[in-house]
């Protein structure tokens, strides 16, 4: 496994997507990912699988301190009081005292963004969040946390794939020293079908979904969290640090067409602000 670093923390390159894995499959897919050496796990309240991935960890053989553990407060949990108790809750789920990295899962305008970031910042003081940061915040939005509310974060979730570019708020974190991490990253396996990644997959011996997870870590500062339940896909997600795609090749999956966007519910907020 490889790593970004970005204000002095190390974090995998590669995590595991949790999303829709609930009861036993979650814990067997989590275990087995930990067995297989993945070490950075990404969960949120709304999945409802904390206390499943908490199990896991308890079961694994890992200790608590080598693994990267994200998880997100939903959007309708981000009055102040809300997040102290809604986070406790998640802690308690989860068997741990912290978590590596706590995030806003969506803006939401009826709640105030600066108390929301004052009880995480409370909860980073406490050593309950050692980070925290925002998912689905469009580069306007991430401006607003770190320029007008001068509160640095230290990662930005986001759907992030060969055929959905994120590369105004990328610029935005170079000069920030924040991560991105990109969500879907496979685009809920639709790289597959992509004739472009499959020719380049070819040449390197590779799947077009490891050839998108490379075309991803290969940029600074971003990292990838590719959900898998086949212990063969957790494997193949990580078997990516052997090989480094050519410039014509990286610059063949930068021109792909990238207005994809797969995650997009009713609440999210205006993508191009």
């Amino acid at each position: 496994m490889q790593f970004k670093t970005a204000q002095g923390v190390d974090v995998p390159e590669i995590g595991l997507g949790t999303y829709k894995l609930y009861g036993k499959e979650c814990k067997k897919v989590v275990a087995e990912a930990l067995d297989i050496g993945y070490r950075h796990i990404d969960t949120a309240q709304m999945y409802k699988n904390e206390k499943e991935i908490g199990d896991a960890i308890q079961y694994s053989n890992v200790e608590r301190e080598d693994i990267f553990l994200a998880t997100k407060i939903w959007h309708t949990n981000l009055a102040h009081d809300d997040v102290l108790q809604t986070v406790e809750e998640s802690l308690s789920d989860l068997q741990t005292p912290y978590v590596d990295l706590l995030m806003i899962h969506w803006p939401n305008k009826q709640y105030s963004l600066e108390k929301t970031l004052e009880a995480m910042l409370v909860l980073r003081d406490q050593g309950k969040a050692m980070n925290i940061g925002v998912s689905n915040f469009p580069l306007s939005l991430t401006k607003t946390v770190l320029e007008e509310l001068r509160i640095p974060i230290f990662a930005n979730q986001v759907e992030f794939h060969p055929f959905l570019e994120q590369f105004d708020l990328l610029d935005y974190s170079y000069d920030n020293d924040f991560l991105i991490t990109a969500y879907s990253p496979l685009a809920q396996g639709k790289v597959m079908e992509n004739e472009t990644l499959q020719e380049i997959g070819d040449a390197y011996g590779k799947s077009p979904a490891q050839v998108a997870l490379r075309w991803l870590i290969e940029q600074e500062n971003v990292i990838a969290i590719p959900k898998a339940t086949s212990r063969e896909h957790l494997e193949s997600n990580i078997d990516i640090f052997d090989f480094e795609l050519d410039d014509d090749h990286f610059e063949a999956i930068d021109s792909l067409e990238k207005n994809h966007r797969l995650v997009n519910p009713t609440f999210a907020p205006d993508w191009n602000s």
